[in-house]
């Protein structure tokens, strides 16, 4: 496996990102998108360090559909 689909989360209140992968309990945190990657890929490399390369791939899986859903949560109560 080449590439690996990283979930960068902006941080609304106190700025700046985290970056995961969404299967492996890795997490990076920097100011900027790239700082929070590089931060990631530190937290992946100790992961392989601590579990072995192929339980960090087992943990894998294909990538899913995701989309972006404009939805207010507040409409759900109301509803």
């Amino acid at each position: 496996m080449r590439g690996l689909t990283v979930e960068l989360i902006p941080d609304l209140e106190e700025g700046g990102f985290t970056a995961r992968v969404p299967d492996i309990p890795a997490y990076g945190e920097g100011e900027t998108a790239d700082e929070a990657i590089a931060d990631l890929r530190e937290a992946l490399r100790a992961h392989v360090d601590a579990f072995g390369v192929e339980e960090t791939m087992s943990r894998l899986n294909p990538p899913s559909e995701l989309r972006r859903m404009d939805l207010e949560l507040e409409d759900l109560i109301r509803a």
